[in-house]
């Protein structure tokens, strides 16, 4: 089983002892920060 859609890591315990397998947090990547890079290629000619 497992359980997604607006979770958040203080919601985890809530679903503790419940035979969850699977809790899907999308918070762990949408607060993730982004890096900027760049590559700039030089060729010959």
């Amino acid at each position: 089983i497992e359980v997604s859609g607006g979770m958040t890591l203080d919601r985890l315990n809530a679903f503790k002892g419940m035979g969850i397998n699977t809790i899907s947090v999308g918070a762990l990547t949408h607060s993730a920060r982004s890096v900027d890079i760049s590559m700039n290629l030089l060729t010959d000619g």
